[in-house]
């Protein structure tokens, strides 16, 4: 694709902006989560995950060589399994409440996804090799 590293990049920022966003609502305590919040860091910090792991991926995605696109499937992968990590603990139910799911889980999901779609159809040219004609 034309434009995928510069989708991927986009994706990676989207993805880091969605940490502060709110992701969820929890009504028993009547706080909102984000990426970077949650009530004595039950859930951890998984938006400094993701801040460290976009600015690696918009290094790879600008990287012109086929060992950054490499690399880059690599870290898309893990990224994508953190998101879904992520939305599973932040979007379940405990104690019989089921907190409310807010827009910053649905676009850190999304971002990711995208993430991953985008390493995966790098724009790169690769060298031709001349063959020996005899």
């Amino acid at each position: 694709m034309k434009y995928s590293q510069w989708i991927g990049i986009a994706a990676a920022v989207i993805l880091v902006l969605a940490g502060f966003l709110p992701w969820t609502y929890h009504p028993d305590l009547d706080k909102t989560f984000n990426g970077f919040f949650s009530e004595n860091r039950a859930y951890g910090k998984p938006g400094n995950v993701f801040v460290v792991m976009s600015v690696v991926t918009i290094a790879f995605f600008a990287i012109q060589r086929i060992w950054a696109k490499r690399w880059n499937v690599f870290i898309c992968a893990i990224v994508l399994s953190y998101a879904i990590r992520c939305y599973i603990v932040y979007s379940g139910c405990y104690r019989g409440i089921c907190p409310d799911k807010k827009i910053g889980l649905w676009v850190m999901l999304l971002s990711a996804i995208l993430m991953m779609v985008m390493s995966l159809f790098p724009d790169i040219k690769l060298k031709k090799e001349e063959t020996a004609t005899n």
